[in-house]
Formats: structure tokens, C-alpha cells, sequence
């Protein structure tokens, strides 16, 4: 067997769309993909936050659960209530080990008479063979041949309508099906900026036709991966293999709210023990926002530090924030140092330079709710 490490980059539908446009590529999660375009990563990101972009997130796993009790059993490996989840809405949850680590995040959504699951890429093999291992012999596990697009920005609705007319009226977390040029579209009010906007499943054959329709939009410009994580670390928004994994707790990522009323009640999801009594007597640390001085980002690994003392935890995720003009960075601290506000110190090179402890988000989400926005 060949060493996955060593196994060439796959592509997407998007992957010769991507070098037309000048993208810089690299592997990421066994993907060939695109990095940032010629305007580069900060461009892209402010035009995601006053305009729209177009993300390509084909890389992502999209998988369908069907089966009469589907729901039922999908709720044997997560905490969140799927049972309860009407069609046409999604939830975001997370498929939980025995100790109460996180194995992946994944996107839910009842289409009707199956679910669609949106896992990561990095993840989706794993989360394949652990589903198909996991729930019952009456459900079927099947991975989808289809590209995904993420068309985010306050202006992402107006472009779809013009396409798609009635998709601008979805609240946040719901789905339909639309067409667009005879391309059969799964289309969701989602997407993991922190902006309004839409995921769009797209048959593999027509991906590039629909994304090249969606970029001749003038608000619309490619963005790529680069952008995507300082737009969602500005939202505060957690990614699978740095900000959670298999060590945290949903109750420690902050992530308790994906842990149904009912789920909380009931019990029978992995983890369940350790996460119902952190959700009682608290965690032993949480993830928090952090802020440090200066103009220098403390990056992943970064180890913070109680003002002339002790270590207290370290960052997960930093860069710098082009909405706020400065370094922004999440990481776990214990919990008894866990308040906004808080001096801290993070090492930088071997130097403790001053930084606090914020909330979250840095940037407040601007997800469409119904007709009030």
C-alpha cells in the first residue's frame, strides 16, 4: 500500500477552474487546492465581508444516511437531536468518542426521506467506516460524487435570487433543492464565515458550469482557502484538528449549546458521562478568544501565560485579522483564568508579549434568521 502522506493531491470539479484563475495551489486534507488568488488573502477576505466570494469546498465529505430509523440511530454516535429535526432544517453537531472527544464536526440536514451529511475532509474516511461500522444494518451509508461551493457575503443573496429565485428567502440553517441551468442543486442557508451566504451541492459534471455563472456576477470574486480561516477564526468558529480533536470536549470548545435538551435528559451518545457532568460541574478548561498586543500573531502552539507566572494553556488558531487590523487567536485555558478580560502573556518566539482574554466572536455573525434579518 502506498503512503497516503506521499499519494498525490486529489482534484475537485473546480481544480482546473482554480489554475485558470492564477490560484496558488496546495495539498490540503489529500486535496489539490486553491490558497488565495492574485489579490491575495486579506483582499479576499475584506471583499467576503463587504461583498460576496465563492469558496470551492468540494474537499468536504457529503454522505447520505438512509434507512427507516436513520435519525434514531445517528443519535447512537452524536449528541445532538437529530430525531427532532424537521424537514428542510440542519444542525451542526459532533460525533463523539467514549471519553467524550470530539472525532469530527459535521453538518445534519432531513432532506425528507434520507439525511445529508456534511462531514470533513480529513475525516470523512475515518467517519465512513466508523458510521457504517457503528449504526444498524437497516441504514445505508453512501458518499456522494458531487462538487460544494460556498457562496458567502451580504451580497450572496441578492446573487443567488438572480439565479435561483426564492433561495434569498431561506433562513439561516435550512435547505431546499433549486436549479440552475438544469443543474440540480441542493442548496443550504450555511456556510462557516460567520457571513450570510449558502452551500451548494452541485452534480460533479456541472460544478464548474454554475461556478463560473456565479463568478461572472460582478460582487462575486474567488476566494480561497487562506481567507476562509481568518474569516473563521475572526467568527470564532472552530476547526476540526486544531481547535478540536479527539483531546476536547464539546463542553470545553464551547460547543455545550450542540448537546440537545433532550439529548442531556436521555443520555446514549458516546461521551455522554464525562460531557453531562462537565456540563454540570464545568470543564477543566474552555476555549477562548485571544487578543494580543501589538501587531505580531501568536500562532498555533503558542503557549499563554499568566501575567510573570505559570503557564495556563496554549493557542489553537492565530493569525491576523483583516476586519479588526490586528492579531486575533482562540486557544484552552483553564477555566478558573477563562474570563474576558483577563492580562495574559503569549510566547512568541521565546519573548511573553501581553495580550487578554476576549469573547467570541471577534466579529459578530451576520447569518439571515427570516424576514427580520
Amino acid at each position: 500500500m502506498s503512503d497516503p502522506e506521499s499519494a498525490p493531491a486529489r482534484p475537485t470539479p473546480l481544480t482546473g477552474l482554480h489554475r485558470a484563475l492564477g490560484a496558488r495551489m496546495a495539498p490540503f486534507a489529500g486535496y489539490d487546492m486553491p490558497i488565495h488568488y492574485a489579490r491575495g488573502i486579506i483582499e479576499e477576505h475584506l471583499h467576503t465581508r463587504s461583498a460576496a466570494s465563492l469558496f470551492d469546498v468540494s474537499h468536504m465529505g457529503q454522505l447520505t444516511i438512509r434507512g427507516a430509523d436513520r435519525a434514531e440511530a445517528l443519535e447512537a454516535l452524536v449528541p445532538g437531536d437529530i430525531a427532532g429535526l424537521a424537514p428542510g432544517r440542519m444542525r451542526y453537531t459532533v460525533l463523539t468518542d467514549e471519553a467524550g472527544g470530539i472525532l469530527d464536526d459535521l453538518i445534519v440536514t432531513n432532506v425528507g426521506d434520507y439525511l445529508f451529511v456534511v462531514v470533513n475532509a480529513a475525516c470523512k474516511d475515518a467517519d465512513i467506516a466508523h458510521m457504517r461500522e457503528a449504526l444498524p444494518g437497516g441504514c445505508a451509508v453512501e458518499e456522494l460524487d458531487r462538487g460544494l461551493v460556498a457562496l458567502q457575503g451580504p451580497q450572496a443573496a441578492a446573487v443567488l435570487a438572480r439565479l435561483a429565485p426564492g433561495a434569498e428567502a431561506l433562513p439561516f440553517m435550512t435547505a431546499a433543492p433549486f436549479e440552475i441551468d438544469g443543474a440540480r442543486l441542493a442548496v443550504t442557508r450555511s456556510g462557516y464565515t460567520g457571513e450570510d451566504g449558502f452551500e451548494i451541492s452541485i452534480p460533479a459534471g456541472d460544478t464548474e458550469r454554475i461556478a463560473r455563472m456565479l463568478l461572472d456576477r460582478p460582487e462575486v470574486e474567488p476566494a480561497g482557502l487562506g481567507a476562509r480561516d481568518t474569516l473563521r477564526l475572526e467568527a470564532g468558529l472552530c476547526l476540526y484538528g486544531q481547535d478540536i480533536d479527539r483531546t476536547t470536549t464539546p463542553v470545553e470548545a464551547g460547543l455545550a449549546w450542540t448537546v440537545g435538551r433532550r439529548r442531556r435528559a436521555e443520555g446514549g451518545f458516546p461521551g455522554a458521562r464525562v460531557i453531562l457532568d462537565q456540563l454540570a460541574s464545568g470543564p477543566p478548561r474552555r476555549r477562548v478568544g485571544i487578543r494580543p498586543d501589538g501587531r505580531a500573531p501568536a500562532r498555533a502552539h503558542t503557549t499563554i501565560r499568566a501575567v510573570g507566572g505559570a503557564a495556563i494553556g496554549e493557542i489553537t488558531s492565530g493569525s491576523f485579522g483583516p476586519s479588526i487590523g490586528g492579531p486575533v487567536a482562540m486557544g484552552y485555558v483553564d477555566a478558573r483564568a477563562s474570563e474576558a478580560g483577563r492580562a495574559v502573556e503569549v510566547v512568541v518566539r521565546d519573548r511573553p508579549l501581553p495580550a487578554r482574554i476576549a469573547a467570541l466572536p471577534f466579529v459578530p455573525h451576520r447569518y439571515f434568521t427570516g424576514k427580520g434579518g
